[in-house]
């Protein structure tokens, strides 16, 4: 309880922070302009639960969004956050919109993207649906580089837990576009990637069932289980990646980032990993059990791109 009332003070303090109230926040527009691809024509199912600790878990969602985030003067920079839920909803707060403010404070543009939960209810092919939502995401932002003042080849991707799965995807098959009918030609290599907690691979030994099961149902074919195993997917061409993860996380296994953290260093991609003894998962920005602050190392690490 102690810890749940101090991160919600803690949200509060960020909210109403003067250096982020100088900046425009939260405005919220729809990801598609026109017609959602791989939709069917169905009542939206999306629900807000507010937790204990304040936080909202969003689940349901058939419509996805972007919630822009600038800062008073943008670096060119700009990162599109993936929050995760286990493919089931996302925790907008604690992995999104929170995120976003403190990232504006190095002066970068942020998206947060609330991609569409797989449902066979409301998708005619529920595991391409978030890829699909992610790819429009990158397409968007490099198409309105110079509204947001961002440089087009300066656009990352983030992700936490199935967020972090989302993200990796989005930065090894950006090849081939999740919507075959997309005539938009943008590039959609993401040109860095930020992995916190990730869930990454979708094999026996390291899968969270859970993620795994509402992307794929319960019964995947082999072929699936491999093009969605993002440790797989690495080549040489794969975005400069940043990891976190801690050594005692029971919900998605360490070994998921050291398995993609291995594939990068096998193909030559830079990688930066920082694993913590304890933390367990889920901790967002905040590891209560180190002073170390995940968020710190990233902003070097961003500032060094």
């Amino acid at each position: 309880m102690k810890k749940r009332l101090l991160f919600l003070l803690f949200s509060m303090a960020l909210l109403l922070s003067p250096d982020l109230g100088a900046q425009t926040a939260g405005k919220e527009i729809p990801l598609y302009p026109g017609a959602i691809p791989n939709a069917r024509q169905a009542p939206n199912p999306e629900q807000t639960e507010v937790r204990p600790n304040g936080e909202r878990f969003i689940s349901g969602t058939a419509v996805p969004t972007l919630t822009i985030f600038q800062p008073k003067q943008p670096n060119g920079k700009a990162v599109i956050v993936c929050p995760g839920g286990g493919y089931r909803g996302v925790s907008i707060d604690k992995e999104g919109m929170l995120i976003a403010q403190e990232l504006n404070k190095d002066s970068i543009t942020v998206f947060v993207l609330k991609y569409r939960t797989p449902s066979d209810g409301t998708n005619i092919d529920k595991s391409l649906a978030p890829l699909q939502d992610a790819q429009q995401a990158i397409r968007f932002v490099r198409r309105h580089a110079k509204e947001y003042q961002i440089h087009p080849f300066q656009v990352g991707i983030m992700g936490f837990s199935a967020g972090g799965h989302l993200a990796a995807s989005a930065a090894t098959r950006y090849q081939k576009p999740a919507d075959s009918n997309e005539p938009d030609t943008t590039s959609l290599r993401p040109d860095f990637a930020i992995l916190i907690y990730p869930v990454i691979s979708f094999t026996e030994a390291l899968a969270h069932k859970g993620s795994r099961t509402n992307l794929l149902g319960g019964q995947p074919r082999e072929a699936d289980l491999l093009l969605c195993s993002a440790e797989k997917q690495v080549t040489q061409d794969t975005p400069p990646v940043f990891l976190v993860h801690a050594a005692d996380d029971k919900t998605v296994p360490v070994g998921n980032s050291l398995a993609f953290y291995s594939a990068c260093i096998d193909h030559g991609v830079s990688a930066e990993m920082h694993l913590y003894p304890k933390g367990g998962h889920g901790f967002g920005m905040f590891n209560p059990t180190t002073p170390d602050r995940w968020i710190e190392r990233l902003r070097n690490w961003l500032r060094g791109m």
